[in-house]
C-alpha cells in the first residue's frame, strides 16, 4: 500500500514480539507511514509496569529505523494525562506508538482524558500513524477484551468486554493469536457479540489500517478476522451439566503478511478478481469506515 494523502491518518496494531533488533518489518512500515514534516514520535508506556525500560527498548529500535525527533510519553496516572504539561506536546505528534503490558491498566490511565482527546485530534487532523502493540493493540479496538479464564473452555467462559479508545469500530482485537491457539477464544467472543468482526493478529505481525481506504498485514505470520455477521448461535448442554455455544456459518478469513487491500487503486470486480471475495471487503469497510471513526471522536 503506497502512502496515502496527508488527510489520512494509519493505525498500526501489532500482535506482540514484533522484532525490535533485526530487520524490524513491522516497526520500519510504521516509521515509513509516519506523515511528513516535523513533529515527533512519542512512546507511550502507560501499559507497562515498567516504563523506563519499555523506553529504552523502543528508543534503540526507532533510532535504528532512522527517526530522530523521538521521546518516552510516560503515563502512570490519570492526572498525568489530563496535566497539560504532558499531552499539550503531543498535539504536534507525527505518531504515537503503545508498549505492551496491561491493557485494563492502560485504559484506566487513558480512557476519557484529555491526552485521549489529543490522540484523537492528532491522527484524524494531521494524519498521524497510532500504534499499538499487545496490550496497546488490544486497546485501539472500541471494545476490548477484560476477561475470559485462558484455562477454561472459552465457549463456557464468562468472556466480558469494555469499552477501548475507539479508534477502530465494529472489531474486538486479540493477539499473540496463533502463537497462543486463541482461535476458539475469539470465535467466543464474536459469539457473544455477532456485530463486532474478531480480529485476530500473530506476533511478529502488524495489520495496518488506512482510514477510509483499506488494509494491509505486515511481518512475519497472519491476521484472522472472524465474521459473525451471518453467523447463528445456541446454546446447548455439553452433558456436563454446563452450556456452551454452537456456532455455526461463521466468515473465517485468513490474510498472510503481504495482503493489501486498497479500496483506492482498484473496483470491486478487480479486487473480487484477486481473491477478496465481497463478503471479504464489505467486512474490511466496516473496519476502516471513515465517517464513523470521525462523527464518534468528533461526538456528532
Amino acid at each position: 500500500m503506497s502512502r496515502t494523502p496527508a488527510s489520512q491518518g494509519h493505525l498500526v496494531i501489532v500482535g506482540g514480539h514484533e522484532d525490535r533488533e533485526g530487520d524490524k518489518p513491522v516497526l520500519q512500515r510504521f516509521v515509513e507511514l509516519m506523515p511528513r514534516g516535523k513533529g515527533p514520535l512519542f512512546v507511550m508506556t502507560a501499559a507497562t509496569e515498567e516504563p523506563e525500560q519499555a523506553w529504552q527498548t523502543y528508543e534503540e529500535a526507532f533510532k535504528d529505523l532512522g527517526v530522530s525527533d523521538l521521546r518516552p510519553l510516560h503515563v502512570g496516572q490519570r492526572e498525568h494525562a489530563n496535566d497539560p504539561a504532558l499531552w499539550e506536546p503531543v498535539r504536534q505528534a507525527r505518531a504515537v506508538f503503545m508498549t505492551g503490558g496491561d491493557q485494563k491498566k492502560l485504559i484506566s490511565v487513558l480512557g476519557g482524558t484529555r491526552l485521549c482527546e489529543v490522540l484523537r485530534h492528532v491522527y484524524i487532523e494531521r494524519a498521524a500513524c497510532i500504534g499499538g502493540t499487545s496490550a496497546g493493540a488490544s486497546a485501539l479496538s472500541e471494545h476490548m477484551l477484560a476477561e475470559v479464564g485462558e484455562k477454561d473452555n472459552p465457549l463456557t467462559a464468562d468472556v466480558r468486554l469494555t469499552a477501548g479508545l475507539g479508534f477502530m469500530l465494529n472489531a474486538v482485537i486479540d493477539q499473540h493469536f496463533s502463537q497462543r491457539g486463541r482461535l476458539v477464544r475469539l470465535l467466543a467472543i464474536v459469539a457473544h457479540n455477532p456485530k463486532l468482526c474478531g480480529v485476530g493478529i500473530d506476533e511478529n505481525t502488524g495489520l495496518v489500517i488506512a482510514r477510509g481506504r483499506g488494509i494491509e498485514v505486515v511481518g512475519e505470520g497472519a491476521v484472522t478476522l472472524v465474521d459473525g455477521r451471518d453467523m447463528r448461535t445456541r446454546i446447548v448442554s455439553s452433558g456436563e451439566a454446563q452450556e456452551v455455544f454452537r456456532v455455526c456459518d461463521v466468515g473465517l478469513h485468513l490474510l498472510p503478511a503481504g495482503d493489501r487491500l486498497d479500496f483506492a487503486s482498484a473496483d470491486d470486480s478487480a479486487r473480487e478478481e484477486s481473491g477478496y471475495s465481497p463478503k471479504l471487503q464489505s467486512l474490511v469497510r466496516l473496519l476502516v469506515g471513515e465517517d464513523a471513526v470521525d462523527t464518534q471522536f468528533r461526538g456528532e
